[in-house]
Order: structure tokens, then C-alpha cells, then sequence
């Protein structure tokens, strides 16, 4: 099981609720609305998926992060760079 299986039904509201976001932005656009409130609800669609991101690594350093440093070896540091390597893509966007 992933990091994130206990969270899983939570993490699938959320996608879901930004489908539904994205989703308005294509009909604002469709019906010529004001470039700024598209503008606006872009910018709300980008945060909540950092939220979900944030989610998801949170959950993954507690769970996949953790139990790869509790077991050590080769295992430990590659998951460890796959957490920084995450992070720094997050930090980027």
C-alpha cells in the first residue's frame, strides 16, 4: 500500500473538486468571461492542487520515507532523494 491509502478517498474528493474547477475555467472561457476572474480561478485550481501535493508528500515521507530510514541501506537513501528530488519540482512550479 502507497503512503497514501488511508488518505485515498480524500485525495480523490479533492482531484475530483478540481476536475470540477478545471473544468468551469473551460466554460468561463467558452462563454468569453472576464480574463480576469479566469485569471482568478486558474490561480485557485494551482493551489488546490498544491494542496494535494502537499498531501501527498506529507504522507509519503511519513510513510514510504520513514519505513525506507527504519530499514536503512541503499533503499533509505534513494527514497530520500526521491523525497528531495519531489520537493524541489514542488518548489519550482
Amino acid at each position: 500500500m502507497h503512503g497514501y491509502g488511508d488518505d485515498k478517498a480524500k485525495v480523490l474528493a479533492r482531484l475530483r473538486r478540481i476536475e470540477g474547477q478545471v473544468r468551469a475555467i473551460e466554460q468561463m472561457v467558452q462563454d468569453d468571461k472576464y480574463c480576469i476572474d479566469v485569471l482568478t480561478q486558474i490561480a485557485a485550481s494551482n493551489s488546490a492542487l498544491k494542496s494535494v501535493a502537499l498531501l501527498l508528500l506529507d504522507d509519503h515521507l511519513k510513510h514510504c520515507v520513514y519505513q525506507a530510514t527504519q530499514d536503512g541501506g541503499t533503499v533509505a537513501d534513494e527514497k530520500i532523494d526521491e523525497a528531495s528530488a519531489a520537493i524541489a519540482r514542488l518548489v519550482k512550479s
